[in-house]
């Protein structure tokens, strides 16, 4: 605990004198019970170094804590007391002008009507051209996948790692070819994982793997991984936690939304990204699968695609909106980079941790059509029925309120537990009647549902569905850079969003989310293999998956080459073998 400042304010007199004491001073001061006509009061303003690297971690509990049982340094240092005038002269006394107390400002209470909703929002006309051409376009897993990672980002990322490596005295020369080779080993590494990672080039049979072992030798591996970088050390913002990572995180925040769906509803959330370390963003987060690691704000489509992600780094590095908490602002920042594709009538769905009337209110004045479930005390004292009154009803009974002058309704629903929904856009009717399940008779029951909540549980699990497709092929290789995790996470993240382009535009020819991974990492090993030597090259023949029937596609290539099967000009090649083949002949040259 380094040394900080303390002020006593008095309330006597139109000035107050500033003088410096020890903490210890203060302390025994406080302890006296001798009687004393100046009142003083004593609080502890923030450290000048505010701004430097702090963590997370409690420093214990408050009242467990007693003056004595203080480091040294701390009961010694100097302390700013604020001390009531005595007309007494003292050089070492400063006159400062007392502060004015502000008045507190009286917000305007809200008049609920027992009404339903009459919103005056437009509907959704918009069409996605962006997706149309994709369709057109009939990419391969890897043409999806590098929309993310595309030729701008690889080059920025190897441009910085060299960097990095030349500031620490290492001519790593990375290439293109190289970080591909890396970047298929970490997305291998999510469904074919080992105790460690060197495993992976052992020559013992029960380990070995030809496909990473051919493509890039072990040492070299793990040169690039440990100088792995994405920034200018030069230019890091002391002011953000995850300076080193920012360029990276604009970059792929810019290509998820270009190539993002262009659809209405999108769910904002909480994720985490797995983190073990002693970073002080690190968070212990209950209810969610992975509870320790990086808090990430998400705001995602209906189906998990990842539009707009940020990780938090808490109130101290991050000042939310005034007259909203610091969830109701992530998701304003979430609304901002959604209308730079247009202002158009979007619908935001999200849970307790970020809605409020207020948050309501700020996004209908956007544009924004919102519902999600609320804490009782941000209703802003919305009068409905007690939820223990509620409870003695019969099952599917509810209450609302509308807001008069906004067009904000809150209903209570009483289904298992009593639940509060708000929204700015969606109201009571239809009411609808949907089966649900019994805990006592072990039953489903016919109850009642309002269309607010019916449309809530529909729309509302984007987040959780990316969080399971990250989870079950998850990047396992970790670094000691306490960002290596979160790397792993962005190409999960990657990979998920094309993974959702590839549903959308491939409705024909769909593969599962293992075979996709599979297919993009077989693609990066195999055609950016190290083969300048002669017996890589003769072992990269044998290990050819010309026949495994696994992830080839036909693609086109500018410059005409022989034709594998036919051997005459073609235009077409397969993207996985590397072979020059036409349509005709694709079919017969994988099973002969």
């Amino acid at each position: 605990m380094a040394s900080a400042s303390r002020d006593v304010i008095t309330g006597r007199g139109s000035h107050s004198k500033v003088k410096s004491a020890k903490l210890l001073e203060v302390l025994n001061a406080m302890e006296e019970e001798e009687s004393s006509n100046n009142r003083e009061e004593i609080f502890i303003a923030p450290p000048d170094n505010a701004s430097g690297e702090f963590t997370d971690e409690d420093s214990g509990d408050e009242d467990s804590q007693r003056g004595a049982h203080l480091p040294g340094s701390v009961l010694h240092a100097s302390v700013l007391c604020e001390d009531s005038g005595t007309g007494e002269d003292n050089d070492d006394l400063e006159l400062q002008p007392a502060k004015k107390r502000q008045k507190a400002v009286v917000k305007p209470q809200r008049v609920w009507t027992k009404r339903d909703i009459r919103p005056d929002f437009g509907s959704w006309m918009a069409s996605d051209p962006h997706i149309e051409d994709l369709k057109s376009q009939e990419l391969s897993p890897v043409g999806l996948f590098e929309l993310f990672f595309d030729e701008g980002t690889i080059n920025f990322i190897v441009n910085e790692t060299n960097r990095y490596a030349w500031q620490k005295n290492v001519n790593l020369s990375l290439t293109t070819q190289e970080l591909k080779c890396v970047l298929g080993i970490l997305i291998l590494s999510g469904y074919i994982s080992y105790p460690r990672r060197r495993m992976f080039w052992e020559t013992s049979p029960d380990s070995h793997h030809h496909l990473v072992a051919d493509a890039i030798r072990r040492d070299r591996f793990e040169l690039i991984f440990s100088y792995l970088h994405f920034a200018d050390n030069n230019e890091l913002d002391a002011n953000d936690r995850f300076a080193k990572v920012r360029p990276l995180i604009i970059r792929m925040n810019c290509n998820f939304q270009k190539h993002a769906p262009l659809e209405e509803f999108y769910s904002f959330g909480e994720s985490m990204c797995e983190y073990f370390g002693h970073r002080g963003s690190k968070q212990l987060y209950t209810g969610k699968p992975l509870r320790l690691g990086y808090k990430i704000w998400c705001g995602t489509t209906s189906r998990g695609y990842l539009v707009w992600f940020e990780p938090s780094q808490g109130t101290l590095f991050t000042k939310p909106d005034r007259s909203l908490d610091l969830g109701g602002s992530m998701v304003v920042k979430f609304v901002d980079a959604l209308q730079e594709r247009g202002f158009l009538p979007y619908h935001i769905f999200f849970d307790k941790v970020f809605t409020s009337v207020k948050l309501m209110s700020i996004l209908r004045k956007k544009g924004v059509k919102a519902t999600g479930t609320v804490r009782e005390y941000r209703t802003e004292r919305c009068p409905l029925k007690d939820p223990k009154e509620l409870k003695k009803m019969k099952r599917g009974s509810f209450d609302y309120k509308v807001d008069e002058s906004e067009e904000i309704i809150v209903c209570r629903w009483h289904d298992s537990s009593v639940v509060n929904i708000c929204s700015n856009a969606v109201g009571i009717e239809p009411v609808r009647v949907t089966s649900r399940h019994s805990g006592t008779a072990k039953t489903r029951t016919q109850v009642h549902q309002p269309s607010l909540v019916k449309l809530y549980q529909e729309k509302v699990g984007g987040v959780g569905r990316m969080d399971q497709n990250i989870a079950k092929y998850k990047v396992k290789i970790r670094g000691m850079k306490w960002y290596s995790s979160f790397i792993g996470y962005v190409i999960d993240a990657a990979l998920n969003n094309a993974w959702q382009l590839h549903r959308i535009c491939c409705q024909d020819a769909q593969v599962d989310l293992l075979a996709f991974r599979r297919y993009i990492a077989c693609v990066y090993l195999e055609s950016n293999a190290d083969t300048t030597s002669q017996g890589r090259r003769s072992r990269r023949l044998e290990t050819e998956s010309r026949f495994d029937m696994i992830g080839h596609w036909i693609i086109h290539q500018d410059k005409r080459t022989r034709c594998a099967l036919c051997h005459s000009q073609t235009n077409t090649r397969c993207e996985k073998c590397q072979k020059g083949v036409h349509a005709k002949c694709f079919r017969e040259y994988h099973i002969r």
